[in-house]
Order: structure tokens, then C-alpha cells, then sequence
């Protein structure tokens, strides 16, 4: 036993040497992983499907829109217009789903329990996400809460426009609706009927 041990430490005290002294493999986080302070050191932009740079994805590409900071950068913007938060070089900015043809389009029952924070959460949502990938956020008026999810990409009159479905969640009851948007000017999408 005591030859077995003898013979095993030179082999261990190699083995831990080689471990302690080797140089670490660092990588940059995957681009579906939050990245806890690396991207505001090397790269400050969260890319949009159009390939315009946001300075921030207010919680979107994590699966949560953050209704508190969205509305704090609508309450910023001049005249409650976030057109004048996008044209700025104001580092709080954000793409809206604006005009009133959401309740047209998608529909009375879920256009009446939205506001302009959910406007936001749809049109950053339209920028930011990927085809497939959920964003949810909790509505204005309480026990009701909102999921969309891009389902395509289009192009109409030289715009790219996205397919998506938009749920509304309230108390179990669900209401699915699906609508098409397309970007217009600087963070702006519309309503379009496909």
C-alpha cells in the first residue's frame, strides 16, 4: 500500500502543477446567453434584425420585456413621441410599434388593453428578435400579460416587414392574434394587413 501511495504523488503533484499552470480558455459568451458585463466593455450595441445598433434590448433578448424602463424612456422622449428619442443621440432609445391600426388590425379585444409601453415591447421586439424566439411582458392593467413571437420576414414596397403573433393572457383566457408590421423610418413599425 505504502509503494502504491509512494508512486502516486509524483503523479498527482504532476497533475495538479499542469492544471494550476495551465493558461485559461476565456470565450465570449454565445449570442443566447446574457453577457453580465461583457458586452458593455467590448461591444456596447445590441445589433437589430434591420442591422441598426440599439444601446440597449430593455430585457428583450432575454425573454422579458422591462415595462419600468420602457416607460422611463418613453416619458423622456418630447411629446411622449419616441421618433424624437430614436433621432437623438440619447442613449435611452427604443422602436415602437406606433399608430393607432393595432386595434384595426390585430384586433378590439387586445388593442383596447394596450398602451404605449406595450407598443415598445412590440416594436423592439420586431427589432431586436429572431424568428421563433418569445418576449413576454406583464400589460398595463393588472392580471394580464402579453407574449410575441416573429414568425417571418417579408418585404413590401421596399420595407422589411415581419409576420408575428401577439397572445394576450388574462386570467387563463387566451386570445391569439396574428398581424404583420413593417419599419418605417428609424425605429418605427407599422401595421400593415398582409
Amino acid at each position: 500500500m505504502l509503494r502504491h501511495c509512494k508512486m502516486l504523488a509524483p503523479t498527482l503533484i504532476f497533475l495538479i502543477s499542469t492544471a494550476i499552470s495551465a493558461p485559461l480558455a476565456l470565450a465570449d459568451p454565445p449570442p443566447y446567453a446574457p453577457a453580465h458585463g461583457w458586452r458593455a466593455k467590448h461591444d456596447p450595441y445590441y445589433v437589430g434584425f434591420t442591422g441598426r445598433h440599439w444601446n440597449d434590448d430593455y430585457g428583450i433578448r432575454q425573454g422579458r420585456c422591462d415595462r419600468d424602463r420602457v416607460g422611463t424612456v418613453l416619458g423622456a422622449a418630447v411629446g411622449g413621441t419616441v421618433g424624437s428619442a430614436v433621432g437623438s443621440d440619447d442613449n435611452r432609445l427604443i422602436a415602437i410599434l406606433a399608430g393607432a391600426a393595432i386595434g384595426a388590425i390585430i384586433g378590439h379585444e387586445i388593442g383596447e388593453n394596450m398602451d404605449d409601453h406595450d407598443r415598445a415591447c412590440i416594436g423592439h421586439s420586431l427589432e431586436l428578435l429572431g424568428d421563433g424566439r418569445r418576449v413576454r411582458w406583464d400589460g398595463a392593467r393588472a392580471g394580464i400579460y402579453f407574449t410575441l413571437t416573429p414568425e417571418g420576414r417579408f418585404d413590401r414596397d421596399d420595407r422589411v416587414c415581419r409576420r408575428f403573433a401577439l397572445v394576450q393572457n388574462s386570467g387563463g383566457h387566451k386570445i391569439t392574434k396574428h398581424g404583420s408590421a413593417c419599419r418605417y423610418g428609424e425605429g418605427e413599425w407599422r401595421m400593415v394587413n398582409d
